[in-house]
């Protein structure tokens, strides 16, 4: 069951990340709020993918995340924190209250590079849609 879960969250983010770079025509003008409004839907997607992600395998036992926070809390509070630091990652602010091991070290900077290339790919989006 937790692959089938897994499986299904690296489906949602490969085909939202698949629909954002796929060459689409907008209205033509300088800012273009179908772009922006994907933007920002790309993002909220990618952080909560990527925070279910760092959830599931630490719930079932992979250490991913290093974090007190992480061991003792409810569920909810524990799916909250991971969220967080997914936000955090995937913004590439990285405040270090919570910080990566394992595996989860590729996991975020894998997502931490996902949220440096979107802003530099909607730029290009946009100028392409100019021409």
């Amino acid at each position: 069951m937790i692959w089938l879960f897994l499986l299904l969250i690296f489906l949602v983010l490969g085909m939202c990340l698949w629909g954002f770079f796929r060459q689409n025509h907008y209205e033509r003008q300088y800012f273009s709020v179908q772009h922006f409004y994907t933007l920002v839907l790309v993002y909220f997607i990618v952080m909560i993918g990527f925070g279910l992600l760092y959830f599931v395998l630490s719930s079932q036992g992979w250490s991913i995340l290093q974090d007190d926070l992480l061991r003792r809390d409810s569920v909810l509070d524990r799916m909250a924190h991971s969220i967080y630091f997914s936000g955090v990652t995937l913004m590439t602010v990285g405040y270090g209250d919570i910080t990566p091991i394992g595996i989860g070290r590729v996991i975020a900077l894998s997502e931490a590079l996902i949220g440096y290339i979107l802003p530099a790919a909607f730029f290009v989006q946009l100028i392409q849609d100019k021409r």
